[in-house]
């Protein structure tokens, strides 16, 4: 009975403590911890947070046409819609989709390539010809922290630490340091595509404002001609087939042609039969390599006709422009949070201390 009313004592003394006139009191009984630990976690996250980079962010949307189908119609349609599901991307016979599109920057090769674009900068005098992978290796701006992670991390492995020419990286046998860059690339340029409408959206993050706008167009360029080639690549293989078949079969004609000119020039005047006889066989053969070409070069157009329809057509709704403030980091609203989160992490310890005093 004792033991229960004291435990009972040490819950009503915990809840008076817990109150809010008790956290008064305790903040005030260890005013001067507050005094000496608060002003050095202010001055850490300021060394910290000032000497991040800062960032940039700029986006650009693309409408790609879209082909209409049967199924995509009435009401199985806008039934399908309601819970965002796209029945024209579920009955496409690409074998890459519309909403695979995002995969890309997965694909160590179309990253690298990334890697080739050219660009300029408006904070910094960049020189000509510069390209995103010099940029990123050379004139990228790193925090304190971040150089001498880089610095150890150099010191430990045994790894070649010196920047290799873009046109040595191999995509799919990548260096520690190239995986790095890769991966940074993947980090700084996003791609998302609309379930419902198909919008395709480039998200690119720099450390120049310009520089994030040539990303962000570049990389919708790349995008398109990527999209471009896949879609018609089939019938381009059609349109070369034919052309070949067209110029061969062309060739065979104008090469029967000259022969039966020939021939009738060197037997103009001769009656005899078996010179007539040979003389409609050439003729005949030429109709007939004449026949097979003119079908050849009729499919040949229709070829070509079949793949400027194939070709799909895009059209900018937003055009990424140079951004004016910077997207991060949120120095202050960083420094408030950290500054808030540091006085709760002291009056829990404070806290604690006390209860555990009690219960002793």
């Amino acid at each position: 009975m004792t033991d229960i009313l004291e435990k009972k004592q040490i819950i009503e003394t915990d809840a008076e403590q817990i109150s809010l006139p008790g956290f008064v009191r305790l903040v005030k009984a260890r005013k001067k911890l507050f005094y000496v630990v608060m002003p050095i976690v202010l001055v850490v996250a300021i060394c910290i947070l000032y000497s991040l980079p800062r960032y940039y962010t700029t986006q650009t949307s693309l409408a790609p046409e879209v082909e209409n189908t049967s199924i995509s119609g009435g009401a199985l349609g806008s039934l399908a819609s309601s819970f965002g599901i796209d029945l024209n991307n579920m009955q496409s016979s690409d074998a890459i989709t519309p909403l695979l599109y995002p995969d890309l920057m997965n694909d160590n090769k179309f990253v690298v390539d990334l890697l080739r674009i050219q660009v300029k900068a408006i904070k910094e005098n960049l020189p000509p010809h510069t390209n995103y992978y010099t940029y990123l290796t050379m004139y990228k701006k790193k925090s304190w922290m971040e150089k001498s992670l880089e610095s150890m991390s150099n010191l430990l492995s045994h790894e070649e630490t010196a920047v290799k020419s873009l046109e040595k990286i191999i995509p799919y046998m990548l260096t520690k340091k190239e995986d790095g860059i890769v991966k940074d690339v993947r980090n700084n340029i996003r791609i998302d595509i609309d379930k419902k409408s198909g919008m395709i959206t480039v998200f690119a993050t720099a450390q120049d404002p310009l520089i994030c706008k040539i990303l962000a167009d570049s990389v919708s360029e790349k995008l398109k001609a990527f999209i471009i080639k896949y879609r018609t690549s089939k019938s381009q293989k059609d349109v070369e087939h034919y052309k070949k078949l067209m110029a061969e079969s062309q060739a065979a004609y104008e090469k029967v042609r000259r022969q039966y000119a020939s021939f009738a020039d060197a037997n103009n005047d001769v009656i005899m039969e078996s010179v007539k006889s040979k003389m409609e066989d050439m003729e005949n053969d030429m109709q007939l390599k004449y026949n097979q070409y003119t079908a050849y070069n009729t499919q040949y157009q229709a070829s070509i006709a079949k793949l400027r329809e194939h070709t799909p057509v895009f059209t900018v709704l937003q055009g990424a422009s140079v951004p004016v403030k910077p997207a991060g980091p949120k120095r202050m609203l960083s420094i408030l949070g950290i500054l808030t989160f540091s006085f709760f992490v002291l009056l829990a310890g404070i806290i604690s201390k006390q209860l555990l005093k009690e219960l002793k």
